[in-house]
């Protein structure tokens, strides 16, 4: 169920609900818009009609059933798309296409840099590079852990840059989130429930990445654990699904853009270079991708490819990625938005 107060309803009488809301044994969460607030309440059919009750109480406007199970990423709940703010000049959600690169892993200062620099010269405007590697296989490289994570504050410290990087358990997940502006929780974690749950419980953006074999609503479920837990900062990344195609790493599912934005007001961004595998394939992805209205991109990027540690095949080179923006721009204007 969701709560809509009245335009102008004081803070005692939200508190008011509150409390009714938690003594029936729900769960409230409180959504601000411009003019009025929304309380959802989560749990069980246990109390559905106390909760209809609500209707009846000082500064409710009604009370309205939501249908679908993802309760709180639902538009039933919030109808206007949410804008997640990264840093005082970096919002997801809203008319400017927000642009995440760098390098699958973080392999040395230099190479971290290096790249950082390239990115934001090229008009980037968040930097992404993995710490934590889960990979397929135990033998590849697994990444620099913390000594990873000191060289992407480091970067971000020269270059101004937010930086987004992957969190792979619960039990390393604070130390990630004290030194990143946004959580990416990859593929294989996305029906981790346990770490979903974990990063619900702080306070940093969330970038969740769409599961290989996962439907859209498996999906949205995902973001709900979070979102459930307290973290309404959840960005949606879809990065290819798996099926019988073999020309490229996985399929990129573009149509995923227009059924998530008429599903949820959480913003979606899309991640051609896992997407496609192949370098060759990411720049028409990237425009494909804001022509059908993603609010973001996440881009591999390495100023040596041919020898990185991991996905070099799908990283585009700096010039490479600097001409890509310059094109993705004009893509961005003619859909009446900035990059």
């Amino acid at each position: 169920m969701i709560i809509v107060m009245k335009a102008g309803a004081s803070k005692k009488d939200k508190d008011v609900v509150l409390k009714c809301i938690r003594d029936l044994g729900y769960k409230p969460h409180v959504i601000h818009g411009e003019t009025r607030d929304v309380i959802g309440a989560i749990g069980g059919d246990h109390g559905k009609t106390a909760l209809q009750s609500l209707e009846s109480m000082h500064g409710v406007e009604k009370v309205v059933p939501i249908l679908q199970p993802y309760k709180l990423a639902s538009k039933e709940v919030k109808k206007d798309a949410s804008l997640i703010s990264i840093s005082d000049n970096v919002v997801i959600g809203g008319d400017k296409v927000i642009v995440m690169a760098g390098p699958c892993s973080v392999e040395s200062e230099k190479q971290i840099i290096e790249s950082a620099i390239a990115v934001k010269n090229a008009g980037a405007h968040v930097l992404r590079g993995g710490a934590f590697k889960p990979r397929t296989s135990p033998y590849s490289f697994q990444g620099l852990e913390e000594e990873g994570l000191k060289l992407l504050a480091k970067a971000r410290e020269l270059t101004g840059l937010p930086i987004v990087t992957e969190v792979i358990d619960p039990e390393t997940a604070d130390m990630v989130a004290d030194y990143s502006d946004i959580l990416q929780v990859g593929a294989r974690n996305s029906q981790n429930f346990a770490l979903l749950k974990k990063i619900g419980k702080l306070s940093r953006p969330v970038l969740l990445k769409r599961g290989m074999s996962m439907t859209i609503q498996e999906f949205l479920m995902s973001a709900e654990y979070i979102m459930s837990e307290g973290n309404q900062s959840v960005i949606l990344c879809e990065r290819g699904i798996r099926t019988f195609e073999t020309a490229t790493r996985n399929t990129l599912d573009l149509s995923a853009i227009p059924v998530l934005k008429g599903k949820t007001h959480l913003p979606v961004v899309i991640d051609p270079s896992h997407g496609t595998g192949d370098h060759h394939y990411v720049a028409p992805m990237c425009y494909a991708s804001v022509a059908a209205g993603a609010d973001g991109l996440i881009v591999e990027v390495h100023p040596d490819p041919e020898h990185a540690s991991s996905d070099g095949a799908q990283s585009l080179k700096p010039s490479k990625f600097e001409a890509m923006m310059a094109k993705l721009k004009l893509f961005a204007e003619a859909d009446g938005r900035t990059l």
